[in-house]
């Protein structure tokens, strides 16, 4: 059998076992210092950093004590409404005149409050136990307000006490005045059902909107007050809008989850 001539000078030379061996040109050690770096800081990070998350969730601005329906304890003809949106009342204050079969019944408040909706007009029949108006349970002018955000309830648990909240309010034009700032009070653990939030609110209209995804948890939210702003709250613009905020104002949260590790995302 016949060899090529190279092959068998390749055999007949002597090892160089002498020469220095090249095993990476330095910049191949350079990327793989700074690969090995990067690795050890993404682990660090991973394992002591956090990463923060948001949900949002309709809510609404009420005073803390929240509202009641006021129902007619007698069927008959509307013949006075004896108070206006808007008013504060005193407990017991009259609210409407029925005229019955057996004479004329004024309905009264059961609670002092503010009149956020009048349900019954001059000249409607009624019937016992229909909704005439909805009072706000506020006592005084200055009482401050607050905000409800209905949160899934999945979401409950990972929210922080105190944990920062921005709300989008419907009537303020965020694009000129910015969000109103606000922090967690208290959260309910409880799943709200449609009959509870319209009760709270006054409003079971707002009830069924609020549970048509599923039962949330109420979240208390307290707004962060400003002496520089004319609404007497703190937004994210300097002033925010040139008028006062008033209740069952409908908006937007945006709350705060807990920070969660990189790390659990990978543990079972």
């Amino acid at each position: 059998m016949q060899f090529r001539q190279q092959a068998l000078a390749k055999l007949q030379s002597p090892e160089e076992l002498d020469l220095p061996v090249r095993f990476a040109r330095p910049q191949g050690w350079l990327v793989l210092s700074v690969t090995v770096v990067a690795m050890a800081a993404a682990s660090v990070w991973a394992v002591t950093g956090s990463v923060a998350s948001t949900v949002g969730a309709p809510a609404v601005l009420t005073h803390g004590q929240g509202s009641y329906v006021l129902q007619s304890p007698v069927s008959g003809q509307v013949t006075a409404v004896l108070a206006r949106q808007g008013e504060r009342l005193a407990a017991g204050s009259p609210v409407l005149k029925v005229r019955t079969a057996e004479g004329d019944t004024v309905v009264r408040s059961l609670d002092a409050g503010r009149v956020s909706a009048l349900a019954a007009a001059v000249g409607q029949i009624i019937r016992t136990g229909a909704d005439v108006a909805s009072i706000e349970k506020v006592a005084h002018a200055g009482d401050p307000l607050y905000a409800t955000v209905y949160v899934p309830a999945e979401n409950a648990a990972a929210i922080p006490a105190d944990a920062p909240v921005d709300l989008t309010v419907q009537s303020v034009p965020a694009q000129e005045y910015g969000v109103l700032r606000g922090h967690v009070a208290s959260v309910d653990r409880s799943a709200q059902s449609a009959r509870s939030i319209g009760a709270f609110l006054g409003d079971g209209g707002l009830g069924e909107q609020f549970t048509k995804d599923g039962r949330p948890v109420a979240v208390t939210v307290r707004l962060d007050t400003s002496t520089s702003t004319k609404s007497g709250y703190a937004w994210s613009s300097a002033d925010g809008p040139p008028y006062e905020l008033t209740s069952m104002t409908l908006a937007t949260g945006s709350i705060r989850l807990a920070g969660q590790r990189p790390v659990d995302w990978l543990l079972p």
